[in-house]
């Protein structure tokens, strides 16, 4: 079996055990990234632990944060809608 570094060049192997080898390695490798994108997934759509407080103040700042992400999109949509209004 070559080692061969570039992924486009075809590897020669020299017996069936040799295929069956890197037919293990390439699994192997897929389980593995498998793996990783399954916990990629599954962390996007878990709350983090500072979300979770029940501290007042957490609820406040909290709120207020999204108070403000919603108050800028608003305005954001209220200039494009002014900027597009004028052309027609």
């Amino acid at each position: 079996m070559t080692n061969n570094t570039d992924n486009n060049a075809p590897a020669q192997y020299k017996s069936l055990s040799e295929i069956r080898i890197r037919k293990d390695q390439i699994l192997k490798s897929i389980r593995k990234d498998e793996e990783g994108m399954r916990h990629l997934w599954n962390s996007m759509f878990n709350k983090p632990a500072t979300l979770t407080s029940k501290l007042p103040s957490k609820r406040i700042s909290g709120l207020m944060n999204t108070g403000t992400g919603i108050f800028d999109g608003v305005l954001l949509a209220w200039k494009l809608y002014r900027k597009f209004k004028k052309r027609r």
